[in-house]
């Protein structure tokens, strides 16, 4: 199976629970490649421990094609905007951007009755 490159943008609640999650996976065709997260939060602290680089949007943006998926976590409306209007303006017409909607399925599917921590109110894509 093709291994899936995912970056998570946004450590808060939700962001690092689901990084603590995906982390908890015995799945080798998903490799989380990078975060971005400007606050010291625990799913930082987490990611920097496992060797998950944090970046600046724009330093995940020039990753190009070798990110498959891209998780905005943030439930920023602005942030979710720069993210598409940078990856529109670079032509990368390869990598996704999943929503908080898209991690709530996810995790649906592979977490163990827990429940994804709503952090903020959904911003729409």
């Amino acid at each position: 199976m093709e291994k899936q490159s995912i970056a998570i943008v946004g450590l808060g609640k939700m962001g690092s629970a689901f990084l603590v999650e995906l982390l908890g996976q015995p799945n080798e065709s998903v490799e989380i490649v990078a975060v971005v997260e400007k606050k010291n939060t625990s799913g930082l602290a987490l990611a920097k421990a496992r060797g998950i680089k944090n970046l600046s949007i724009d330093e995940l943006i020039a990753m190009g094609g070798d990110l498959n998926i891209l998780f905005d976590l943030t439930g920023e409306a602005e942030v979710r905007q720069e993210i598409r209007d940078k990856l529109r303006a670079s032509g990368n017409h390869h990598t996704i951007v999943a929503t908080d909607n898209i991690a709530r399925m996810i995790w649906a599917l592979i977490a163990s009755g827990a429940e994804l921590p709503r952090a903020h109110d959904n911003a729409g894509y």
